[in-house]
């Protein structure tokens, strides 16, 4: 019998041995309708693990900490979720307001920022702990508290978010996370939806629902304050429904051209990223939702609201046009790219599947079974600003 401990102890070393994981080419699949999370493997198109009990997860999204171990989701419950990705486990869930629609994690990855629509406001969290460390009410005018949306990492330790029924634009700085300086720009514009960081995280643009145009703030030069740009297109055109509002997180930056979605047209817009004016406008299958540049700038991919999001079309940024359309199923809600772009991953919900195709030759290359399948995120968002 002592003969054999040293032989079980390097099978049980050699077991260990087989199970280590690595974290870059993991990521998360949000599963709405179940409140699930799907722990996938990008490099081998792998189910590995399913975490489960996650909450409502209709407007789910996801940060990861730096060294991606840890992925953060945030619930439209206001529940916060950490999961190891090693473990395959849940390591901490608070629920922490009644309405959310996002969050972010700090610049040194130790704080985790999370946009309330009630009660109104952002928390901030340890991302270590989840204990709270900050809680900034969005009040405005007499007793009024705005939701909040569009909330982003910035550089300098900071947060950038806007206020949707005050029409402002807040800075938190939280060099000191016992004190954070806040600082508010007002009158941007009436119901500022969703908004975007440039990837230098040079400049934060806030899109507009109540008016024409987009509201542009400097982050290299807060003192000129917000700038309004595009104030004139589209504002004497005939008002189409809004099936779905675009998600400006996805909006895309390619060269010198920003690719917004425009909202109840069947467009996307071309920006000049050095003068801010209309560059031109691509006509698209439907009312783009997300609008998202391959990671080497070459192509833009571009989902659609129903009726027409059975639908996928490439935009060749050298050209722009569109090159290709694809089909990949019924209700296509998010898309990602591996972290170099040689393949992106798309969710087909009312097909419960996930479709990987090869962007270089636009050929399916498999698919994987999920349950109601809505945002996908990967782990290398991880060294990504603004995501």
């Amino acid at each position: 019998m002592i003969k054999l401990l040293p032989l079980l102890a390097l099978l049980f070393s050699f077991n260990a041995i087989a199970e280590l994981r690595a974290t870059g080419d993991l990521g998360i699949v949000i599963e709405r309708e179940d409140g699930n999370a799907l722990i996938i493997n990008t490099t081998e198109h792998k189910r590995l693990a399913k975490i489960e009990k996650l909450g409502d997860l209709s407007h789910a999204s996801v940060v990861f900490s730096r060294d991606q171990r840890y992925a953060y989701v945030f619930g439209r419950d206001g529940g916060l979720t950490k999961i190891d990705m090693l473990k395959d486990a849940i390591d901490k869930r608070i629920i922490q307001a009644g309405n959310s629609i996002g969050g972010a994690i700090s610049q040194d990855g130790k704080l985790i920022a999370v946009s309330n629509y009630t009660p109104g406001g952002i928390k901030v969290f340890s991302s270590d702990t989840l204990e709270l460390v900050a809680d900034i009410p969005s009040d405005y005018g007499e007793g009024l508290r705005s939701k909040v949306v569009g909330l982003v990492d910035a550089p300098g330790q900071r947060f950038v978010f806007s206020l949707f029924d005050a029409g402002e634009i807040w800075m938190a700085d939280f060099k000191n996370p016992k004190a954070p300086a806040i600082k508010k720009f007002p009158n941007i514009g009436k119901q500022p939806y969703d908004a975007l960081m440039s990837p230098d995280g040079h400049y934060y643009i806030a899109g507009l629902f109540g008016e024409p145009g987009l509201a542009l703030l400097d982050l290299w030069n807060l003192d000129a304050g917000v700038k309004h740009i595009l104030s004139d297109y589209g504002k004497d055109d005939e008002k189409l429904p809004v099936y779905k509002m675009p998600h400006l997180e996805g909006w895309a930056v390619a060269g010198d051209y920003v690719f917004a979605p425009a909202i109840g047209q069947h467009k996307v817009l071309v920006i000049d990223k050095n003068t801010w004016e209309l560059h031109d406008t691509i006509s698209v299958a439907g009312q783009p939702v997300f609008v998202m540049a391959r990671p080497d700038a070459r192509q833009v991919w571009v989902n659609f609201a129903f009726p027409d999001n059975n639908q996928v079309q490439i935009i060749d940024v050298k050209d722009l046009s569109i090159s290709k359309t694809l089909s990949p199923g019924k209700a296509v809600l998010h898309m990602e790219f591996t972290p170099r772009g040689e393949q992106v991953w798309v969710a087909v919900r009312d097909d419960n599947q996930l479709v990987v195709y090869d962007t270089e030759t636009l050929q399916e290359i498999t698919r994987l079974p999920a349950n109601k399948p809505n945002g996908i995120f990967f782990s290398s968002r991880a060294h990504k600003i603004g995501l």
